[in-house]
């Protein structure tokens, strides 16, 4: 057996040795969804930054940066920012709000805080959720089959099938606390990637006497020009539509959970640092992977860009670190799909099952059981979308990033800091930002041109502040 293989293999036991620990202390539907709001800090951040960077960011962003070159900063640039910026006020607001009406899912902050529409508002939150997640749930499940499929040579349906399988296996056993301390573990594991990686390539590119700036040239004079060659108008939108990755984070419901689930909202200041400290080498090591792969291997060397983070941890790496930051990939994918099937799953059970059709007399356990049923059947679904879909991770992250971004985000943020912000003036938000993000990406030229994650987002703004301002009852 190779040392890749065995260190895979070591990884997956730990994780779901954590499910079966984690199955007996899940009490209750809230602590299987929330934890209980009894978080440790440490385990709050790794877990916002684990699920947060998918497979995104160990292939999606270095895919990017093999394919494009220094384009890509922006795309980096923009989500670092987006961190610091949602961490700074969201989360402590979200933490003690949340308390304060006693939700556990986004749907639910949303309706208790407006309560003339509370039921719509509820509706249309989770099936926005709903739809949006199968998308980026399939994304992960994908990036599963790619990262196996270059490792062990397994068929990516088979692959996809082994990364759904045991994402949601242990979802299902140990609920929010199996996710959050599994995430602990993927969240170092990915750092360790994405710092030691692109530092053993340039290693290895110093050795060879091989030059970044060469590589980058033979490859095109678009790919070291940091708006890919764009001038004016187009070099704008280039570099805004790369920006606009860090709009997302305020609407994303399986990261906003995190801030919910604290112990206490002044460790939400511990927490911020330690995401910081995380997403600014991660980031940069990511897009380092992509170029160093530029130099490495030329352009042209994959059918599947998204192919060059695994490939390159097998070339340069000894088999057993290879195996470690493989399942760093792994690691990504797994720590993003188990907290959106963790949502998807609250949202069915907590607002429609529990609070829309008014089952409030059903017991907790009952309540428990069922959300572990509902945790099997979204896996299901998810597996048949990533099997059937065509589509890179990159562009599955990015449709569903500006969906949920678009709809919670501005939102989430006015609900929060403006005090005139009105249940009709909610729902006109989140509709708009649903409906333009369809219809934009729909458009490839204009998607291409300007993002749908800005543009979708301005215009949920614009709508809720509008829809609110034409209204007066808060409610």
């Amino acid at each position: 057996m190779s040392y890749t293989l065995l260190g895979f293999l070591l990884y997956l036991l730990v994780i779901l040795v954590v499910g079966f620990v984690m199955y007996n202390r899940n009490k209750s539907h809230r602590d299987f969804i929330i934890g209980g709001r009894a978080m440790n800090p440490w385990v709050v951040a790794f877990s916002e930054r684990a699920s947060g960077e998918s497979a995104w960011l160990l292939l999606g962003l270095p895919g990017l940066g093999y394919a494009a070159g220094y384009i890509g900063m922006w795309d980096a640039i923009g989500c670092v920012s987006g961190i610091i910026l949602y961490w700074l006020v969201i989360a402590e607001k979200l933490r003690i709000q949340s308390e304060e009406t006693g939700s556990i899912t986004l749907p639910d902050f949303f309706a208790s805080k407006f309560s003339s529409l509370s039921i719509p508002i509820r509706l249309t939150a989770t099936l926005i959720i709903i739809f949006f997640f199968t998308f980026y749930l399939a994304a992960q499940f994908n990036g599963a089959g790619k990262v196996l499929n270059v490792t062990f040579g397994i068929p990516n349906i088979y692959g996809i099938l082994i990364g759904t399988v045991v994402i949601v296996f242990y979802t299902m056993l140990g609920g929010f606390l199996a996710v959050a301390w599994t995430d602990l573990l993927q969240g170092i594991i990915m750092i360790g990637a994405l710092v030691i990686l692109p530092l053993a390539g340039f290693v290895e590119i110093m050795e060879e006497h091989r030059s970044l700036d060469a590589a980058l040239a033979s490859a095109g004079a678009d790919f070291a020009d940091f708006t890919g060659g764009a001038s004016g108008w187009a070099a704008f939108a280039v570099v805004i539509s790369g920006l606009s990755w860090g709009l997302g984070y305020m609407g994303q419901p399986h990261l906003l959970t995190r801030f919910m689930s604290i112990n206490r909202a002044a460790n939400i200041r511990i927490s911020r640092r330690i995401a910081y400290v995380w997403a600014i080498p991660g980031f940069t090591g990511a897009l380092l992977i992509g170029l160093i792969g530029l130099v490495y291997y030329g352009q042209g060397a994959f059918d599947d860009v998204e192919h060059v983070m695994p490939q390159l941890a097998n070339d340069l790496l000894p088999a057993w670190l290879a195996g470690i930051f493989i399942s760093g990939a792994i690691a990504a994918m797994m720590s993003t799909a188990d907290s959106q099937l963790l949502v998807i799953t609250s949202s069915v059970i907590e607002d429609i099952y529990h609070k829309t059709l008014g089952k409030e007399e059903v017991t907790e356990k009952r309540l428990l059981y069922l959300s572990r049923v509902i945790t099997i059947i979204v896996g299901i679904f998810g597996f048949i979308i990533s099997v059937t879909s065509q589509d890179l991770v990159f562009a599955l992250v990015s449709y569903a990033w500006a969906g949920l971004g678009s709809s919670f985000g501005p939102t989430l943020l006015m609900t929060l800091w403006w005090k005139r912000t009105t249940a009709k003036g909610v729902m006109a938000g989140m509709i708009t930002g649903t409906l333009v993000t369809i219809v934009w990406s729909s458009f490839s030229e204009l998607d291409a041109f300007l993002s749908s994650r800005l543009i979708a987002w301005l215009a949920a703004f614009t709508a809720l502040v509008l829809g609110s301002l034409r209204t007066t009852n808060k409610g």
